[in-house]
């Protein structure tokens, strides 16, 4: 694969607010058939994450991945006709060294071989691989993460807390005030927590198609 060697774009947060809300108004109004997983409310935590990934670091997600692919450099208008073709919950740009898959824990595998092909080459590039909080509760994530800590894998675990598990309150469903990896200090893994404005999946309308 040819070497990325162009800078990450540098865009606001308003910039991510504007194009989430494009996609939104597109579903709302059925010109989307197939599912949509939205951001808000963490665009600064993000953007932050970002100023520590470079151009040949590997980005993997979940369903959810929009401004990943914004801040990775993929160009908005071939994003847009990704999701308007329906592919928003799985969209993937190798040229870009962005993944993600609709597939619960799907790319935290991915990641590890990915970091582990980086230690073998003696790469000096890096496997950023966001979650939610209760993917990061399987018993995938833990083997996986410690796979990497115990192997010293170039791989960067970030969770991401929105307090919800689809429309479930996740703590509620393991009886818990505090979830794995919250509050620790593993410096391979970064928690945040944000509320979204919108649902799970959808842009807060029912849409009939």
């Amino acid at each position: 694969m040819t070497p990325l060697r162009a800078p990450l774009p540098a865009l606001s947060a308003q910039d991510l607010i504007d194009f989430e809300d494009d996609i939104a108004r597109e579903f709302n109004e059925a010109r989307i058939r197939a599912p949509v997983h939205l951001y808000s409310g963490n665009e600064e935590q993000i953007i932050s994450i970002f100023r520590g990934v470079q151009p040949e670091d590997w980005v993997l997600c979940s369903w959810r991945s929009h401004y990943q692919c914004l801040l990775k450099g993929v160009p908005q208008d071939r994003l847009k006709a990704e999701i308007m073709a329906g592919r928003s919950i799985s969209l993937c740009f190798p040229e870009y060294r962005v993944l993600s898959s609709a597939i619960v824990t799907g790319v935290l595998p991915i990641a590890v071989g990915i970091g582990l092909a980086i230690r073998r080459a003696g790469g000096s590039n890096r496997v950023h691989c966001f979650m939610g909080e209760m993917t990061a509760e399987t018993g995938s994530a833990h083997e996986c993460m410690k796979y990497c800590r115990q192997w010293d894998l170039p791989v960067h675990w970030i969770v991401e807390d929105n307090a919800k598990s689809v429309c479930t309150d996740t703590r509620e469903t393991w009886n818990t005030k505090t979830l794995s990896h919250e509050g620790g200090n593993d410096p391979n893994v970064t928690y945040y927590t944000y509320q979204s404005k919108y649902p799970h999946a959808g842009a807060g309308k029912r849409v009939q198609f």
